[in-house]
């Protein structure tokens, strides 16, 4: 996510997508590369298409994120608004729900990423640390 807060909101939404796009890719790859290593599959060609399955479908889910938030700010014309980021989970949960084929799953994925989304935005603009030594 290096740079992505650098950039203002509701610009330059090809790199917000490039950006998270990139981020979910790297979070695809560990993650099914863990999911191999727990539970083995019978043939490397079976092992590499779960790895790049689960990689490009988090790269997806990354870009579709950037692309909606930035577009949500641009749109809406309030690029700091938390409701952006509300928009950009939930339209990756809701295409999550539509892979697997479930109303309820993606309802379930667009309020879960959505709220995790928003506030992760309401905490950067606060000032929350989730990590490290407390402020003083």
């Amino acid at each position: 996510m290096s740079g992505y807060w650098d950039i203002p909101e509701g610009t330059e939404c090809a790199r917000k997508a490039w950006l998270t796009g990139r981020l979910g890719a790297a979070v695809g790859l560990v993650g099914s590369i863990y999911h191999v290593i727990l539970f083995p599959s019978e043939t490397t060609l079976h092992a590499f298409q779960r790895v790049a399955n689960a990689t490009v479908g988090m790269a997806t889910l990354g870009a579709v994120f950037g692309v909606t938030t930035c577009l949500s700010a641009e749109i809406r014309d309030a690029p700091e608004d938390p409701l952006n980021y509300f928009a950009g989970g939930c339209m990756s949960g809701a295409l999550l729900g539509a892979r697997a084929h479930n109303f309820g799953v993606g309802t379930a994925c667009c309020l879960g990423l959505g709220t995790v989304a928003a506030l992760t935005k309401i905490g950067k603009k606060e000032g929350w640390r989730v990590v490290g030594p407390p402020i003083n």
